[in-house]
């Protein structure tokens, strides 16, 4: 099978590209446009692979999206590329109607010309699996706020959509215009709603990366609020085995939730990392004394957290990582993996990371 993924260069997207090309026969073309968070270096074991192909290409680009189908006729596509930090929506939406919203509505486009040109066999063989996450729900009640008797409720894939932020409602739209297609044109199409991701190659931008780095190089290390917000944390290498199985085993038209059984308050979250590096790069301080409580996000859910029962009942994944197992190993990644931060956090993507927020506040 060949299978187009878009955002490839990304923090998920690498993992799937780097999972499909080690543990399957199956070919990848990486369609990315390499925008700050998009980074090559994250493919470097397998770029040397015969069945790897990389597309420098933006998805609201209709012509160039045709031509990529054209002339790589794909079995399937993982759709992962988007716009997703919470805090750049905030202070500019934009990037995120246009990318997420636009950017499937023209990838959808040509998917849904292509697979009407297949011969039958290969049009009822192909696969169009949308990536999306829980904020699409909205948030859930907080232990400190919840009066029952009852358990904490989960999201399920029936809980209605409730997004509080640019992003989130920028990827609703996306989701429901997934749906769109599928019943309307027929397109074969799956969706799958993941929480919090974590793991190597992940952009300093996200709350565990920044934490482990502002934390080695002295900095202070930001808190929003009293830190109670709730997530459940997805090692990123046990979300792209869930991917595969799902684009490979799903049944056409449904969704799937992928978590990774860990409620983590956010203050809980950066007190292992400092604990970690206590242990791992100890200092005469602790790197707990580096915390500095901020003011909150606007708008910020309170907790996220995932029922995965239907991927485990009907498709046989579970995870593979605890969270103390996975934060370890992300912890050492990062020690280990210098190279990559500083070139990541130089150059081109430092560059745009810093204009992009100049404009953003002018």
């Amino acid at each position: 099978m060949k299978i187009l993924v878009t955002g490839g260069a990304g923090f998920i997207g690498s993992a799937v590209v780097r999972h499909i090309i080690d543990n399957t026969q199956d070919a990848v073309v990486n369609v990315d446009k390499l925008t700050y968070a998009g980074n090559l270096e994250s493919l470097e074991s397998v770029a040397g692979s015969p069945r790897y192909a990389f597309v420098q290409a933006d998805i609201t680009d209709a012509a160039a999206m045709r031509a990529v189908f054209r002339d790589h006729q794909p079995d399937a596509v993982m759709h992962l590329a988007a716009e997703s930090h919470v805090d750049r929506s905030i202070t500019g939406p934009a990037a995120f109607v246009e990318t997420n919203v636009q950017g499937t509505y023209t990838l959808l486009e040509a998917a849904r010309a292509y697979w009407q040109s297949l011969e039958p066999a290969r049009q009822a063989a192909f696969r169009f699996h949308h990536i999306s996450t829980d904020e699409v729900y909205g948030d859930l009640p907080h232990p400190d706020e919840w009066q029952s008797a009852a358990p904490l409720p989960l999201f399920t894939e029936q809980t209605p959509y409730a997004p509080s932020s640019p992003y989130s409602a920028s990827k609703a739209a996306s989701d429901h215009l997934v749906r769109a297609w599928r019943r309307t044109y027929g397109l074969p199409t799956l969706i799958t709603n993941c929480s919090n991701n974590y793991g190597p190659y992940h952009f300093p931008e996200k709350l565990i990366p920044l934490v482990i780095l502002n934390a080695l190089e002295g900095k202070a290390l930001p808190v929003y609020g009293k830190g109670d917000q709730i997530r459940d944390w997805l090692y990123v290498d046990d979300h792209a085995r869930a991917l595969y199985r799902v684009l490979t085993a799903g049944e056409v038209g449904e969704t799937y939730n992928i978590g990774g059984h860990n409620e983590k308050q956010n203050i809980e979250v950066v007190e292992t990392i400092c604990a970690l590096l206590d242990e791992l790069v100890p200092r005469a301080t602790p790197y707990r004394e580096q915390i500095a409580w901020v003011a909150d996000r606007p708008g910020h859910d309170r907790r996220y957290a995932i029922d995965a029962g239907k991927i485990a009942r009907e498709l046989g994944w579970q995870p593979q990582e605890s969270f103390d197992s996975g934060i370890r190993k992300t912890v050492q990644w990062y020690l280990d993996n210098t190279r990559w931060v500083e070139n990541v956090k130089s150059g081109q993507y430092q560059s745009w990371i810093e204009q992009q927020y100049q404009d953003r506040q002018s």
